[in-house]
């Protein structure tokens, strides 16, 4: 009797739920390159780059602990075009009794898998996926039933299980978030330290080469690969965050500053989404580091947040609003997109700053995400299906079911209020205020109408304009209409003119 036990590129745990039921001495761990999921979309090269080279170290890690791996490359000269392919042919070359397999974290491919048993023939364990610390069950139980679903009432009692920064019953500080004291602008004279970076080592240099061959028409550079691709590194990334940055974290989160892509933000996305991190351990460390005093309640729990709160919700949201939710358009907008958002090439200083860093990183952080090339594309009116690609295709820790419900419910607002009680649309004002984008840029933020206008203001309020009938009474969108309804008619009509002929050209 043996196993055979899969292992994808993003379960590089050695906690996977899959791995606790292998028997060392007869069953096998198999993890394979695989093309389709190398290019179903044309990823980031150095997304691609960091994958694979991550799922080589951690091969080597399973083979130093005594397990029997097998491994195929991506050039490897057995059929590895899907992960069926590849799992079929180990079965029909090997004695395997059964398969198991940690559960998918994308639809599509959990659709796949749950097939398996029927077309092979094998009886296929499907475990559940224990990099998250809310099951699916847990998230159902809490969403059913619920008028409204709302990330802050999740995390509430996500911090109460967990016990996490309580005092009781109660959160510590007597507040459960400290938004109000993390929007601030970040001193001229304080310079962010830099991130945490490794040299590549052979392996590593070995898959950029690949990557740098196959993958040569995809977006992105490699120049520049410093990335973690170890557990051993990852958590290095995690400690020198907690001691040189978690401090300011919190109250220059949401900061933007001219050739500065990396601020004071973590940066271990990418090994939380692939397994090297596990969520338990990082939010452990981020409140240890309060009780240590290392680092203020605004900027811990702000964190925590993210990942407690916000990665737990997500992740329970996009499996229950699936399949259906990637068709989702509910302000019906199909605009193309603009070439500048693969380019860099506008006059736009914010977003050229946003698209060049993430070419050059496969990174941004959230408010560049959200704010500058989100609210570009909400404003714009882009078709869910090009934004929710390129998300997809840019970011180093995109997946489908973290980047799905952000971009198209936090961003792009395509669900109607399903996710976000609000869009999140912004004028030149709110970059400005958080940001020097707008002191090196072309156009005035200050304008609101003509060609030096910077184009987020008259774009916001076209957008406000055009979809009147979808938000004007929406409680917390009341007072941007009756703003607009208070406006000197002819200033309105130069915005929503420009705002209109911007669009056109675009």
């Amino acid at each position: 009797m043996s196993a055979l036990c899969v292992i994808l590129g993003d379960q590089l745990s050695i906690k996977m739920s899959s791995l606790q039921a292998v028997n060392k001495d007869v069953d096998t761990i198999l993890m394979a390159e695989v093309k389709a999921e190398a290019s179903y979309v044309k990823h980031h090269k150095t997304k691609i780059a960091y994958i694979f080279s991550a799922m080589r170290h951690f091969a080597q890690q399973l083979v130093s602990e005594g397990y029997n791996v097998e491994y195929v490359k991506y050039n490897d000269e057995r059929d590895n075009s899907s992960i069926y392919k590849v799992v079929e042919q180990i079965v029909s070359t090997k004695n395997v009794t059964n398969i198991c397999i940690s559960k998918p974290a994308e639809y599509r491919l959990f659709e796949d898998v749950s097939t398996w048993d029927k077309k092979l023939g094998i009886s296929t364990t499907i475990y559940p996926d224990n990099r998250f610390l809310a099951t699916e069950e847990r998230f159902k139980e809490w969403a059913d039933g619920r008028k409204q679903l709302r990330m802050e009432y999740f995390y509430r009692e996500m911090r109460k299980e967990a016990r996490c920064l309580m005092d009781g019953d109660k959160p510590i500080g007597g507040k459960w978030n400290f938004d109000a004291e993390n929007r601030e602008k970040l001193p001229k004279e304080i310079k962010p330290p830099l991130p945490t970076m490794f040299e590549p080592d052979q392996i590593t240099k070995d898959v950029i080469d690949l990557v740098s061959v196959e993958f040569s028409e995809h977006f992105g550079d490699l120049a520049n690969f410093h990335y973690a691709v170890t557990r051993e590194d990852a958590l290095i990334v995690l400690n020198e965050f907690i001691d040189q940055r978690l401090p300011n974290f919190g109250q220059y989160q949401d900061a933007m500053v001219q050739d500065e892509p990396w601020m004071y933000h973590s940066h271990i996305s990418f090994y939380l989404n692939s397994g090297l991190l596990m969520p338990l351990e990082i939010i452990d460390a981020a409140e240890q580091a309060y009780y240590n005093e290392k680092a203020p309640l605004n900027s811990v729990e702000g964190f925590i947040r993210q990942i407690l709160g916000w990665r737990e919700y997500v992740r329970g949201f996009y499996w229950y609003m699936m399949p259906g939710y990637t068709d989702e358009n509910y302000l019906q907008a199909s605009r193309k997109l603009p070439d500048f958002y693969w380019t860099g090439d506008t006059s736009m200083n914010c977003i050229s700053q946003s698209v060049k860093q993430t070419k050059e990183h496969a990174y941004a952080h959230h408010i560049q995400r959200l704010m500058v090339l989100g609210n570009f594309a909400l404003l714009a009116g882009i078709d869910p299906k090009y934004i929710n690609e390129w998300y997809l295709i840019v970011y180093g820790d995109a997946y489908e079911w973290v980047e799905l419900p952000n971009v198209s419910g936090m961003v792009l607002f395509a669900d109607g209020g399903k996710l976000a009680s609000k869009p999140y649309a912004a004028s030149g004002a709110y970059i400005h205020k958080i940001s020097n984008y707008c002191e090196h840029c072309e156009y005035s933020v200050t304008e609101k109408s003509g060609p030096q206008a910077c184009p987020f203001n008259y774009l916001y309020w076209g957008f406000i304009n055009k979809h009147a009938d979808k938000f004007k009474n929406n409680p917390r969108m009341a007072m941007i209409y009756k703003t607009m309804l208070r406006m000197d008619e002819k200033k309105l009509s130069h915005m929503l003119e420009d705002s209109e002929l911007f669009l056109k050209e675009l």
